[in-house]
């Protein structure tokens, strides 16, 4: 009697959410050789995977989802085990190599020991969360970097019919085993746009920054300094505060960054936080007056 055969790893990138505390499409964020994240996390994970697929909700269907093989959503308001679930519905036999999109840190060695330590006799294979010392250290399982085998797919059911969706919960209760992560910063996350330049300026960059197009309105007195109420102009910055630099450059701007505010899109931001292309950028002066 031949033993049973391991079952294979097909690789599942989460990227359905609505990116609601980021403000633009977590996937569409570029961290490093002007690829998206999407893009970079679909290369590493294919790499240690037989097939590859991108988790989505229904009705998104842009560009940069488009051009990979997609799994939708099957059953909506669960969040990211609706995504687990539809990929174990469409390839009951594989066991899923799942990584949220939004791990701008997850490295090669990560998943490779992940895989390496793999029981495929457990319900799933994963990492405890943090490292002794690290802020968010807790030890419980981190869903969003983890091996779910086949065997789990029903204990997923039954945690779904009974009403709930948290993954981490489902593998502190399912036949889990835990890894200690080999690098503790692989499996942090970027939610916001604060953590998005944040993880911009801890990846310390050495490629050139793309340039993109920006536009500026001026009031008050940077508008008198500047001559104009706005420009629109092409620009390698990567921040607010670097355009900020770059225009006091152009313009006689006697205010520091410290005295004004910044807003993105009509929305107040941060002097750190990420500028894409087509961005709208307002400095706006201390308000004269009392």
């Amino acid at each position: 009697m031949s033993a049973k055969a391991t079952p294979p790893v097909y690789g599942l990138v989460l990227a359905g959410g609505k990116s609601t505390r980021m403000q633009r499409d977590k996937a569409t964020l570029s961290y490093r050789d002007g690829k998206t994240q999407l893009e970079w996390a679909m290369q590493l994970v294919g790499s240690h995977a037989e097939r590859t697929f991108v988790s989505v909700r229904p009705g998104q269907d842009d560009p940069v989802r488009a051009r990979f093989e997609q799994i939708v959503d099957t059953r909506e308001g669960l969040g990211p085990i609706a995504g687990i679930l539809a990929a174990q519905a469409r390839y009951p036999d594989a066991a899923w190599l799942v990584v949220a999109c939004d791990l701008p840190f997850i490295d090669n060695s990560t998943l490779a020991y992940l895989l390496a330590e793999r029981d495929p006799a457990r319900q799933a294979t994963a990492f405890r969360s943090g490292h002794f010392g690290h802020p968010k250290h807790n030890g419980l399982p981190e869903p969003l970097c983890a091996i779910y085998e086949p065997s789990s797919r029903e204990a997923i059911l039954a945690h779904i019919s009974a009403g709930k969706d948290c993954p981490r919960k489902f593998l502190i209760n399912a036949d889990t085993k835990l890894l200690d992560q080999p690098n503790p910063r692989a499996l942090d996350n970027v939610n916001t746009p604060e953590e998005y330049g944040s993880a911009m300026a801890n990846l310390n960059l050495n490629a050139p920054a793309t340039r993109k197009h920006i536009k500026v309105q001026y009031y008050a007195l940077l508008r008198e300094q500047a001559g104009r109420s706005d420009e629109a102009l092409e620009t390698a910055a990567r921040t607010p505060r670097e355009l900020y630099e770059e225009l006091k450059g152009r313009h006689p701007f006697s205010l520091a960054p410290e005295m004004l505010r910044v807003a993105v899109n009509a929305e107040f931001g941060e002097w750190t936080q990420p500028l894409a292309d087509g961005d709208s950028v307002v400095f706006i002066p201390p308000v004269a007056g009392g």
